[in-house]
């Protein structure tokens, strides 16, 4: 049950009421904004809540028990609050959206509506459409491990132990020439063998997407040039003097953490796992079907 102070209750009550809507996204990088669709700027917490006149309401939908709250909220983007590069390049997945609904003549009366996680995000003709989803729906990821053949750590994190600052598996470069919107040859890199960073991560550090991540699709070398391809365009184009760091790729095999990491210790993975093909296993006439296992 949602508590109102006495001055809002009174305020409801009076007939004449000078109500507007607010949200409050925090972003997973801690950026906090605050948007209303009032005509001027409203400050509640400390946080001042921008006027955009294109935010529109849908309805919501709120359900008991378990089911999952939805709603949307779109818009135009009309703003540098919220750019068309900022929400391509995923900045806004998963981030919280608290919504109020507040006296703008007295914004200290106010209510938290919901809080809900920021979901798909749509852009068209120049507006986006986010869909905002009740906490509930936390309850439907699946948590807990898998047991299956790959590896189920990421690479360098507490639980795969790999160094990422050797040498042997970071280095730094730089755009010398752009072949497309995802394809790009660097200098640096000759000493790297082809493949090496193959499922690896970009982290730029300078240029248009500066701070920005990007997986590596594919890296190898011909002459005297290395030419690296990110599996999806950047929010940005990339321009010819872009710096940028590099690390190795793991397609999660034990093979591949034995040789190129020397990590068996910390592999998460289960490499002897039977397979689906030992499921469909049957006797058959020539073999010794005396009991003992298939496998070893």
């Amino acid at each position: 049950m949602r508590e109102l102070s006495e001055s809002f209750k009174n305020h409801l009550a009076s007939g004449a009421t000078t109500l507007c809507q607010c949200w409050k996204i925090e972003r997973q990088d801690g950026l906090i904004q605050g948007f209303t669709d009032h005509d001027d700027v409203i400050v509640i917490e400390g946080i001042r809540f921008q006027p955009q006149s294109g935010f529109t309401p849908s309805e919501a939908i709120s359900n008991l028990g378990l089911g999952v709250d939805t709603s949307e909220v779109e818009g135009a983007l009309q703003s540098d609050f919220i750019s068309q590069n900022a929400l391509g390049a995923g900045d806004y997945d998963n981030a919280q959206v608290t919504i109020y609904k507040v006296n703008w003549q007295n914004p200290s009366d106010f209510v938290v509506l919901r809080v809900a996680d920021l979901g798909e995000v749509t852009l068209e003709d120049g507006l986006f459409r986010a869909e905002l989803r009740g906490l509930m729906h936390r309850l439907n990821q699946v948590r807990g491990r898998l047991f299956e053949n790959a590896c189920d750590a990421d690479l360098g994190d507490a639980r795969c132990g790999v160094n990422l600052n050797n040498p042997a598996f970071r280095a730094e470069s730089t755009v010398t020439a752009l072949l497309d919107n995802q394809t790009f040859q660097a200098d640096a890199l000759l000493s790297f063998e082809n493949g090496w960073f193959d499922r690896g991560l970009i982290t730029w550090i300078e240029g248009g997407n500066r701070g920005r991540e990007i997986e590596v699709e594919s890296q190898f070398s011909h002459l005297d040039e290395t030419q690296i391809r990110i599996w999806l365009p950047m929010p940005v184009p990339i321009s010819t003097g872009d710096r940028f760091s590099i690390v190795a790729g793991c397609d999660k095999l034990f093979p591949t953490c034995r040789s190129k990491f020397q990590n068996v210790t910390n592999f998460r993975g289960f490499p002897h796992i039977p397979g689906n093909d030992f499921a469909y296993r049957f006797a058959r006439s020539g073999r010794a079907n005396n009991g003992a296992p298939i496998v070893r």
